[in-house]
């Protein structure tokens, strides 16, 4: 049987907005070295930074949003699941699988980046 190759998976993490901006990046460095020790593979990162919130969760109306990419095999996914539902830091997060295609930076229709408010 042949050796799958890794799939592509993007994961968003809303983090305490509390935190300062250096124990957010270590806490995301972190979880990029669990998963590439496991032989994934590290792809784009995109800082979103602070939001409000649609919905008060634990108590908090603001988050830090961090969403990542990586092609990993499904084991290393379920172990970064697991590491993120248990970390205090985290207020939600969310792992999916994406298609081969969207895989990578966002790319952006007319060569100018939208403006988020």
């Amino acid at each position: 049987m042949p050796e799958a190759s890794p799939r592509p998976y993007e994961v968003m993490v809303i983090l305490d907005a509390d935190l300062d901006e250096e124990t957010i990046r270590a806490a995301v460095e972190r979880w990029l070295q669990l998963v590439e020790a496991r032989g994934a593979e590290r792809g784009h990162v995109d800082w979103w930074g602070k939001r409000r919130l649609a919905y008060e969760i634990k108590r908090r109306t603001e988050g830090y949003y961090v969403v990542f990419q990586v092609k990993a095999e499904p084991p290393a996914m379920d172990e970064l699941h697991r590491v993120l539902s248990l970390a205090d830091e985290v207020v939600r997060h969310k792992v999916l699988r994406i298609p081969e295609k969207v895989y990578g930076p966002p790319k952006v229709a007319g060569g100018a980046a939208a403006e988020h408010s």
